[in-house]
């Protein structure tokens, strides 16, 4: 439109110098013709004006239709864009839903995984402790029968032990009730050599009587050597016929703690302490305590063969 306005102006502007250029020169005759230029020069204008203004309204059509048509391209893209982003966020969701189930299932997967392992680690561990169980009772059954067995032969070796203490028991008794027989038999011949000095034999069994039981626990206290003495003046045993009778009832005693000492096959240390104390009190020579221990071990010996 401005354009247009233009032209106008420029078609008035022309008139207006025409007019003003007639006035100056004084020229009437060419108005007519001046008219005819005037409106061919309006019309060429006014063409111009029309054609430009055709121009525009195509230009403006064509502007409207360009903004239409960009509207519409604008718009096309708007709805291609919205359907872009609700194609997109569709995806979007569904990678989402897809990630959350893979996700869902992975843990799924996950906890069915530790819970088998942790059911393996379970039966792995019982069975371990099963199979330790077993090895327990096993060692427990073995140490059992082990000590079953050591009961068993220290019950064996006891009895084996019992009975040679015993045989060999048995065999002292015998070789003291031997030793008996031979002293009775040296007292009989004692007593029948005494008789022919006065003294009864009668006497002489009582006062051996007295004497053994004051020498039974294996020493002779004041009061019990005064009553011997007594006994003795009233018997009529001389002091010799009573250190005789003595020294047969200690070799006697003597004698009977050797047997009980080797009665088990060996002399401990507490019965050579108490041979010892016994040799001391009694006065008995070593060999004669060689020679009573030689015999003891013969018989002995003799016995088990």
């Amino acid at each position: 439109m401005s354009d247009i306005e233009e032209q106008r102006r420029k078609v008035e502007e022309l008139k207006r110098k025409i007019l003003e250029q007639k006035r100056k020169t004084g020229e009437p005759s060419a108005s007519g013709q001046d008219d005819g230029l005037v409106r061919a020069e309006q019309a060429r204008l006014q063409a111009d004006v029309e054609s430009k203004r055709k121009a525009e309204e195509e230009a403006r059509r064509a502007e409207e239709e360009a903004k239409r048509k960009a509207e519409e391209e604008s718009k096309k893209r708007a709805e291609e864009e919205a359907k872009r982003k609700t194609e997109e966020e569709v995806r979007r969701k569904a990678e989402e839903e897809a990630m959350k189930k893979a996700e869902e299932e992975a843990k799924k997967k996950s906890q069915e995984a530790a819970k088998l392992k942790e059911e393996a680690e379970r039966k792995k561990a019982l069975e371990e402790a099963q199979r330790h169980a077993e090895s327990l009772a096993k060692k427990k059954a073995e140490e059992e029968a082990r000590r079953q067995a050591e009961e068993a032969e220290r019950k064996r070796r006891e009895e084996e032990d019992r009975k040679k203490a015993e045989d060999s028991k048995r065999k002292a008794e015998e070789a003291r009730k031997k030793a008996e027989e031979e002293r009775k038999k040296a007292e009989a011949a004692e007593m029948a050599s005494k008789m022919k000095s006065g003294v009864s034999p009668e006497s002489l069994q009582t006062y051996v009587a007295m004497l053994n039981q004051a020498w039974k626990d294996g020493t002779l206290s004041k009061d019990e050597d005064d009553m011997l003495a007594t006994l003795r003046g009233s018997l009529g045993i001389t002091q010799q016929e009573h250190e005789n009778l003595q020294q047969e009832i200690q070799l006697e005693m003597y004698l009977q703690a050797i047997v009980n000492g080797w009665k088990d096959g060996v002399i401990t240390p507490e019965d050579s302490e108490k041979l010892d104390q016994l040799r001391e009190r009694f006065h008995i020579p070593a060999e004669e305590h060689l020679r009573l221990e030689k015999q003891v071990r013969r018989e002995i010996l003799k016995q088990r063969s």
